[in-house]
Protein backbone atom coordinates (compact mmCIF):
# COMPACT_ATOMS: atom_id res chain seq x y z
CA UNK A 1 0.00 0.00 0.00
CA UNK A 2 1.63 3.31 -1.07
CA UNK A 3 -1.11 5.59 0.08
CA UNK A 4 -3.73 6.05 2.28
CA UNK A 5 -6.72 8.07 1.88
CA UNK A 6 -8.82 9.87 4.42
CA UNK A 7 -12.05 11.77 3.93
CA UNK A 8 -12.06 14.95 5.70
CA UNK A 9 -15.73 17.03 7.07
CA UNK A 10 -16.27 19.60 8.90
CA UNK A 11 -18.71 19.23 11.37
CA UNK A 12 -21.51 22.70 12.01
CA UNK A 13 -19.40 23.22 15.35
CA UNK A 14 -16.87 24.11 13.21
CA UNK A 15 -14.67 21.32 13.91
CA UNK A 16 -13.14 18.09 11.73
CA UNK A 17 -14.28 14.55 11.16
CA UNK A 18 -11.64 12.68 9.14
CA UNK A 19 -12.28 8.95 8.23
CA UNK A 20 -9.91 6.25 6.33
CA UNK A 21 -11.22 4.97 3.68
CA UNK A 22 -11.15 1.18 3.48
CA UNK A 23 -9.53 1.12 7.51
CA UNK A 24 -10.99 1.48 10.66
CA UNK A 25 -9.17 4.32 11.42
CA UNK A 26 -11.13 7.67 12.76
CA UNK A 27 -10.08 10.82 14.29
CA UNK A 28 -11.31 14.50 14.99
CA UNK A 29 -9.93 18.04 16.05
CA UNK A 30 -10.65 21.31 15.95
CA UNK A 31 -8.72 22.78 13.98
CA UNK A 32 -7.04 21.58 10.60
CA UNK A 33 -3.37 21.64 11.62
CA UNK A 34 -4.85 19.32 14.61
CA UNK A 35 -6.17 17.11 12.54
CA UNK A 36 -3.20 17.03 10.57
CA UNK A 37 -1.11 15.56 13.43
CA UNK A 38 -4.52 13.27 14.68
CA UNK A 39 -4.22 11.25 11.47
CA UNK A 40 -0.70 11.03 11.43
CA UNK A 41 -1.30 9.89 14.97
CA UNK A 42 -4.12 7.24 14.15
CA UNK A 43 -2.12 6.12 11.23
CA UNK A 44 0.95 5.33 13.43
CA UNK A 45 -0.95 3.20 16.15
CA UNK A 46 -3.06 1.43 13.88
CA UNK A 47 -0.07 -0.34 11.62
CA UNK A 48 2.51 -2.47 12.87
CA UNK A 49 6.17 -1.18 12.46
CA UNK A 50 7.42 -0.32 9.26
CA UNK A 51 3.60 -0.90 7.74
CA UNK A 52 2.19 2.38 7.47
CA UNK A 53 1.77 3.52 3.91
CA UNK A 54 4.22 6.22 3.23
CA UNK A 55 1.46 8.98 1.87
CA UNK A 56 -1.62 9.97 3.53
CA UNK A 57 -4.15 11.83 0.88
CA UNK A 58 -7.13 13.86 2.33
CA UNK A 59 -10.24 14.66 0.54
CA UNK A 60 -11.81 17.50 1.98
CA UNK A 61 -15.79 16.91 1.62
CA UNK A 62 -17.81 20.36 2.30
CA UNK A 63 -21.57 20.42 2.16
CA UNK A 64 -23.47 23.34 0.75
CA UNK A 65 -27.00 24.46 0.99
CA UNK A 66 -28.86 26.44 -2.11
CA UNK A 67 -32.22 27.80 -1.72
CA UNK A 68 -34.46 28.64 -4.68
Amino acid sequence: MNEILFVVEEAEDGSYRANAVGQAIHTEADSLNELHQEIRDAVHCHFDEGQAPPLIRLHHVRQELLTL
